[in-house]
């Protein structure tokens, strides 16, 4: 008797509680959303504020100790030749892995969505799914090995006669190098492997929500299939293929880890970012190289919510 006398006013204290939150939804809200809100508010938004803080300060050139002084002398070095060069190539490259990853996982996609059974789809869910289970730098270094001089690819093209085939794409200027592995080439094979799976999804998703009424009426109306296609089916899937395009570009843009291991030397902004915070010590530099990538995303962004992409996601 004494516990339950004791119970008593908590469990009336608490149903006071949960009355008083059921009666005023906004406060409800606030205590669902306070927890996220706090964590994107204070962690997130508040270390990018601190890294942006950081790119305004410079390093003395003969201490080599941080000058906590607001100056734009660091954003200058963003401007010289070498940096402007590593700008580029990360860009490129992002926007090249995007639109090999659109070329491919579109007609993937497509099936899923329009021809696919249900058994059919389920197996391909999982098989664009299953390399996202295993280790991401496992799978780095097994295209590093297969890749390689002395690998699988190398002695495929060997087998079937076309050894000169692929000596001659590796004696392309810039992208080509001593094997795949060594080259631009290579690292966008690489890096279209690991993001596909983000490509495929969506796409998947936007054609999916394609009402089939509309391709019926274009077909009924006499229009050919590739007609129907390109003025029907593929405007309403640029959606998902510009949410696709938001994670395979962004990704590809920050990551340090593929350009270290694949491809030659030149460096990419992830590589430089990495650098520069560490064994460099340029901690305000690589918080400027940082804000590269920012804004590239934010113009991207922009961009891609003309084209629906947020729709789709």
């Amino acid at each position: 008797m004494s516990a339950l006398a004791v119970d008593a006013p908590r469990q009336g204290t608490l149903r006071r509680l949960s009355t008083f939150i059921y009666r005023r939804p906004r406060v409800a809200l606030t205590l669902l959303l306070l927890p996220p809100l706090l964590w994107l508010g204070v962690v997130y938004l508040g270390s990018l504020a601190a890294l942006l803080a950081q790119s305004f300060f410079s390093v003395d050139d003969f201490s080599g100790l941080t000058v906590y002084q607001p100056t734009l002398k660091t954003y200058g070095e963003l401007f010289t030749a070498a940096s402007a060069d590593i700008i580029l190539r990360t860009v490129v490259m992002a926007a090249s892995v995007t639109i090999g990853c659109a070329v491919i996982g579109f007609p993937l996609a497509y099936y899923m969505a329009r021809f696919a059974g249900l058994r059919a789809k389920a197996v391909f869910y999982l098989a664009v799914m299953l390399p996202l289970w295993s280790n991401y730098l496992v799978r780095v270094y097994s295209w590093k090995l297969i890749l390689a001089k002395e690998g699988v690819v190398t002695w495929l093209f060997g087998l079937v006669g076309l050894g000169r085939l692929l000596d001659g794409i590796l004696a392309l200027p810039v992208i080509g190098g001593p094997s795949l592995s060594a080259s631009y080439i290579g690292m966008c094979v690489v890096f279209i492997y690991i993001w596909l799976p983000y490509m495929i999804l969506p796409v998947e998703a936007a054609l999916e929500r394609v009402p089939r009424s509309l391709i019926e009426a274009s077909a009924d109306l006499g229009a050919h299939p590739r007609y129907t296609f390109r003025h029907v089916i593929l405007p309403l899937a640029i959606p998902g293929v510009a949410a696709g395009s938001i994670f395979t570009f962004s990704l590809t843009l920050g990551d340090y880890i593929i350009p270290n291991l694949i491809g030659n030397s030149r460096p990419f902004v992830g590589m430089v970012v990495y650098s520069y915070q560490g064994t460099a010590g340029n901690v305000p530099l690589a918080a400027a190289f940082t804000m590269v990538p920012i804004l590239v995303m934010a113009l991207y962004l922009a961009a891609a919510k003309r084209l629906g992409a947020f729709d789709a996601l």
